[in-house]
Order: structure tokens, then sequence, then C-alpha cells
């Protein structure tokens, strides 16, 4: 069964996330965490549907997710979620200690 597993830095990203929600709205932050428990889901049954990032990393994929990105690895037995960041962000230097 293919699943998703999200990884420590994706994780301290989504704590941030909620941090944020939680100060400024609630509701808004609970639309955000479905939406994104829902384009993970999407993207195990179509891992290619997001964006290549081969330029930053070779395996790299991102999707879109309401001014975030969604910085993902396919695997055999699904995706990992390696970050998700503002869309805004500086994405190279987000992955240089990982390469």
């Amino acid at each position: 069964m293919k699943h998703y597993i999200i990884n420590i830095l994706a994780s301290r990203d989504l704590n941030e996330i909620a941090d944020y929600f939680a100060q400024n709205s609630i509701e808004a932050g609970e639309r955000f965490f479905r939406e994104f428990n829902r384009k993970c889901q999407q993207l195990v049954i179509f891992p290619s549907s997001g964006k290549s990032y081969a330029q930053i990393r070779p395996d790299l994929r991102g999707l879109p997710l309401e001014g975030y990105i969604i910085f993902y690895r396919v695997l055999d037995d699904g995706i990992e979620i390696l970050r998700v960041v503002s869309g805004r962000r500086n994405f190279p230097s987000l992955f240089e200690e990982s390469n």
C-alpha cells in the first residue's frame, strides 16, 4: 500500500505554519491542513503530478498549496514530504546541506 511520510524538516515547517495560523486564523489553518492532507494523498496516487525541481536536486518535485510549495520525492511505496515552505523562499538554499 502506498503512503506518504513527512520527514523531520517538513514536520518543523508544518509546526511553524500551524503556529502562524494559530495566531491569525484557526479556520484558515484547518482549511490549509485539510488541503495539505488531500494534496499529499493525491501525490501518493499521482506522484509525477508535481513540478520537477531537478535543477536543485535530481529527485526533487514540488506542488503548490496556498502560497507554499510542498517539496517531496518519490519512493517505491509512496512519497516523502521533504519541506513545506513559502513560495517566495530561495529554494536552492533549502536543499544545499542535503545534496
